[in-house]
């Protein structure tokens, strides 16, 4: 089977996965949303968010680099689990004790101090589920992640319902994320030995260092990202109140959701890409064209319809009381559309071994976004934060093209006729959206993909080598 089949394969593994996860995740995310309110729901986003920033420290990178050295040479996956493992547990104390300290510095009440604690505990046992899954991602057995994804947010979301039933306080909404992750540890941890390697606890103190020297940019570039990420909550909860990162948060979830053919097709990419970038590097040129031209075509078109649907979809969602997200969800939403664009070339400077340059645009990007959300957040609250997250990504966006470029990985001529061609069909299909825009968006939407979908044949989109992986992809 080729590269391309196998990212296929593992593609659409992911994305039915995916999706049905995200589906449990969505709607417990919606109910959670509703039954807490814009302020509970607040304070469960600022832990999230909190913990979130700090819990990069108890992964490092090496979840990264366990997915980028295994899928080259599978037998060393022993020796990394073995030593990783240790490394973690290591700095998962660390990371709980910044925390202890950091929340002890704060007068937050004692509610809000114990969603924290209990989240930061979901958060360090995800970080161990991370690396089983760098392990199945590595062997390219996408199905053990994806079964482990479905069971969690199934759980979630069952989860979620009895403690409405039994009405349950933000508390017990935090536990619930804590003891799901317990559970779904010792399922990865079960599979990993079952199925792939035992558990390998020889100490090779020579190896781990180097090994975290290794990873560490990997994982100062998770904290940049994270940060600039969530550091908008963190600000807007200390400045704007509960309320404020509740109708904020909102909108970003849809974001999120807007996210999944994203975030699954680099789980797919990302092994092949490592394998290419050392065996073949005409093969590794063509799958980065291919990937950007995939991020293109889903870009555009899902930018301008959640523009112009955004009273539709927030009012639908979560109900009038969070009729401040319309207008975070039309800005946030050129924030994906950025990530989109700009995802295949991340990818390939991390497999490429460019982790250091990475690094160096994320930080140049942290650094803008806590500028600029501490001068518009004041302002401008949850309006401001999004406008600030949409400049950050579009930073991104400029600056890995640029390096791309100097790469020999730059735009070519046909890819930019590409994005005039994505670029008119999504203004047609815009512009059905505008004049009938007071129908349901159950009929608005599958004849818009429609539409978007015929002026891109019509248009000849696409080549006769990606019309035949069309077929193939399909007939799988």
């Amino acid at each position: 089977m080729s590269n391309v089949q196998i990212i296929a394969k593992n593609t659409i593994v992911l994305l039915i996965s995916q999706i049905l996860s995200y589906l449990f995740a969505f709607f417990y995310t919606i109910i959670t949303a509703r039954y807490l309110g814009a302020d509970g729901f607040g304070i469960l986003s600022f832990a999230i968010a909190f913990t979130g920033i700090f819990g990069i420290l108890a992964d490092l990178g090496l979840n990264t680099l366990t997915v980028k050295e295994i899928s080259k040479d599978k037998s060393l996956a022993g020796k990394f689990l073995g030593n990783f493992l240790l490394i973690k547990i290591v700095l998962s104390i660390v990371t709980l004790l910044i925390i202890a300290l950091i929340l002890n510095a704060f007068n937050y009440p004692i509610q809000t101090v114990t969603v924290v604690y209990l989240v930061a505990l979901s958060v360090i046992l995800n970080s161990f589920n991370g690396i089983f899954n760098s392990i199945f991602q590595a062997f390219e057995k996408m199905q053990f992640q994806s079964i482990g994804q479905i069971f969690y947010s199934a759980s979630m979301l069952i989860g979620v319902l009895l403690a409405i039933i039994y009405g349950f306080n933000i508390i017990g909404f935090a536990f619930l994320y804590f003891i799901l992750s317990a559970i779904l540890l010792v399922c990865n941890i079960i599979i990993c030995i079952k199925k792939f390697i035992p558990l390998n606890f020889e100490i090779d103190l020579k190896f781990s260092i180097s090994k975290i020297k290794e990873a560490l940019p990997f994982g100062i570039n998770g904290i940049f990202v994270f940060v600039y990420v969530w550091v908008d909550t963190i600000i807007l909860f200390i400045l704007q109140g509960n309320q404020a990162v509740g109708w904020y948060n909102a909108a970003y979830k849809i974001v999120t959701v807007c996210m999944i053919v994203q975030s699954v097709s680099n789980i797919s990419v990302f092994p092949a890409m490592s394998q290419l970038y050392v065996n073949s590097k005409n093969s590794l040129q063509n799958l980065v064209e291919k990937y950007f031209k995939f991020m293109l075509l889903i870009s555009f078109p899902l930018g301008i319809g959640i523009t112009l649907l955004s009273p539709n979809i927030i009012l639908l969602i979560f109900g009038k009381q969070y009729e401040n997200s319309i207008i975070a969800l039309q800005i946030l939403i050129w924030s994906g559309i950025s990530t989109f664009l700009y995802t295949a070339f991340a990818q390939l400077f991390l497999s490429a071994g460019k982790q250091i340059t990475l690094t160096k645009i994320t930080g140049i990007c942290m650094i803008e976004n806590i500028l600029l959300n501490l001068l518009l957040i004041p302002k401008f609250s949850y309006v401001g934060a999004s406008i600030v997250t949409v400049v950050t990504e579009f930073t991104l966006l400029v600056l890995i093209f640029i390096v791309a470029k100097n790469m020999g990985y730059g735009i070519s001529f046909n890819q930019l006729k590409d994005v005039i061609k994505v670029i008119i069909a999504s203004l047609v299909m815009g512009s059905f959206i505008f004049l009938f825009s007071e129908f349901t968006i159950f009929i608005i939407v599958p004849i818009s993909i429609l539409i978007y979908i015929t002026i891109l044949f019509s248009l000849r989109t696409f080549d006769a080598d990606e019309l035949l992986l069309i077929k193939k992809v399909i007939k799988n």
